[in-house]
């Protein structure tokens, strides 16, 4: 899954206060779905797993309602962790998380026909052994949707604050899992967890890592390498201020925007999300429902590219007999799409180490792992911020295994926190390595070393 265009500031950290804030419990009606066929699903009969839909209105003022999808752990659900899963971006459906990440669905990536596209049973999904919670967040997300255009105005702070009501509302109706382990989980830009997978945390050190991590890679020479770092000392590179700095750093931008930034081994290709502003000489998908709405959707990426899956996600969430199936409200959400850019969002929280602190040290478990051919928040700046946590070393820097082969690189830390890198993986690391980060999930939720 690749975020929406956006990555720069921390958005849901606030949510980790969920342990240490007081919020009035809210009697609650309960809206919850049980699906047990999804059209396009290509195995025979009921779905192999527990899958649960619904809405839980947040905000009764404006009528915000957050849609999520449920699923139980295929394992042993009264006694596994509950995982509520934030998608990045901000903008990003949960369906990205479920069906390209950590969900037991994946789309079959075969060219369109004009049927529906079909969906197969992913074997390495986190509900092996644990109980997920997919939510659409923030408002406007997926099919989250308000009552009132106001509504719609949400940013890092509302969200953390609709995300807890809606923890606790799910909570109330949902109380058989009251006792469970609970984590918060995500990436990117929702990045703030406590299972992140490169994660945004506002610092400068998130985007500046770019060079140095090009650097590394090969990407460029040792004179730009150490024109920028002579001339873009204190810079933010996203946003410099020096000319010589910016000119610098628009040569570094000529040679990363030939690269697919988000797993810089594989084709560059569209994201077939969000829709570009400009769409001249791009060929674009037009799509007829049910209901005779014409809907003119996301570039069409290459069949060969990894991204023809989001297009396939596109047509196959927009259908009606799809929208049907998981219960979705008819008239909430006009088109849906992967990723939205968020115009109206606000980014009112610039950092989240020093909630990253507060809650590792007052004795909450932490996972921070990293896709190493990842280039929109590299591991050289997520291994950075967290060294500069001065947490000391418990287990120092080694290899860690999956099958015999080395998966990865970790190093673990007082205070409970475990940095890990995922070999060959890219910005959302469990979609390119779904095999070997279901083994890192399954050992450090067990108390263990990865």
């Amino acid at each position: 899954m690749l975020p929406a265009a956006n990555y720069a500031h921390p958005s849901i950290m606030l949510l980790f206060l969920f342990f240490l804030c007081i919020f009035r419990w809210f009697l609650f009606a309960s809206a919850a779905f049980k699906v047990t066929h999804l059209p396009g699903f290509l195995q025979q009969g009921a779905l192999p797993f527990h899958l649960e839909t619904g809405y839980i209105e947040v905000d009764e003022v404006y009528g915000v309602e957050l849609f999520y999808y449920f699923i139980e752990s295929e394992r042993n659900p009264s006694e596994d962790p509950l995982l509520l899963w934030l998608t990045g971006g901000p903008g990003c459906s949960a369906f990205s998380g479920l069906s390209l990440e950590i969900g037991p669905l994946k789309f079959i990536s075969e060219r369109y026909n004009g049927s529906l596209p079909n969906l197969v049973y992913h074997p390495y999904s986190w509900n092996k052994i644990s109980n997920i919670i997919f939510l659409d967040s923030p408002v406007g997300t997926g099919f989250s949707f308000s009552n009132h255009p106001q509504g719609y105005e949400t940013g890092d702070k509302s969200w953390s604050k609709h995300a807890i009501i809606f923890l606790r509302k799910w909570l109330i109706d949902h109380q058989q899992f009251l006792s469970n382990p609970l984590y918060i989980a995500g990436d990117s830009y929702a990045g703030k967890g406590y299972v992140i997978g490169n994660p945004s945390t506002g610092e400068l050190i998130d985007y500046n890592a770019r060079v140095p991590f090009a650097f590394g890679m090969g990407i460029i020479s040792d004179e730009l390498y150490q024109g920028i770092n002579k001339n873009c000392e204190g810079e933010d590179y996203v946003n410099p201020k020096r000319p010589p700095c910016a000119s610098l750093l628009q040569i570094f931008e000529d040679f990363k925007s030939e690269l697919m930034t988000s797993h810089i081994l594989e084709p560059k290709c569209s994201l077939a999300a969000p829709k570009p502003k400009n769409t001249a000489g791009t060929r674009r998908s037009m799509q007829v429902q049910e209901s005779n709405t014409v809907l003119f959707g996301p570039p069409i990426p290459e069949l060969k590219c990894r991204t023809y899956a989001y297009y396939l996600m596109y047509i196959w969430a927009n259908s009606n007999i799809v929208q049907e199936a998981l219960n979705v409200k008819k008239g909430t959400v006009k088109e849906w799409q992967r990723c939205l850019d968020l115009n109206y969002y606000k980014k009112d929280i610039s950092s989240s180490l020093k909630y990253q602190v507060n809650i590792t040290t007052s004795g909450y478990r932490a996972l921070v792992y990293s896709g190493d051919h990842d280039m929109l928040v590299p591991f050289v700046g997520t291994k950075e911020w967290v060294k500069s946590l001065k947490f000391s070393v418990t287990d120092r820097w080694r290899s860690w295994h999956v099958g015999g082969q080395v998966a990865g690189y970790t190093e673990s830390y007082s205070n409970n926190l475990t940095f890990a890198t995922v070999k060959g993986a890219g910005h959302t690391a469990p979609e390119y390595k779904a095999k070997e980060c279901l083994a890192m999930f399954r050992r450090w939720i067990s108390h263990r070393l990865l």
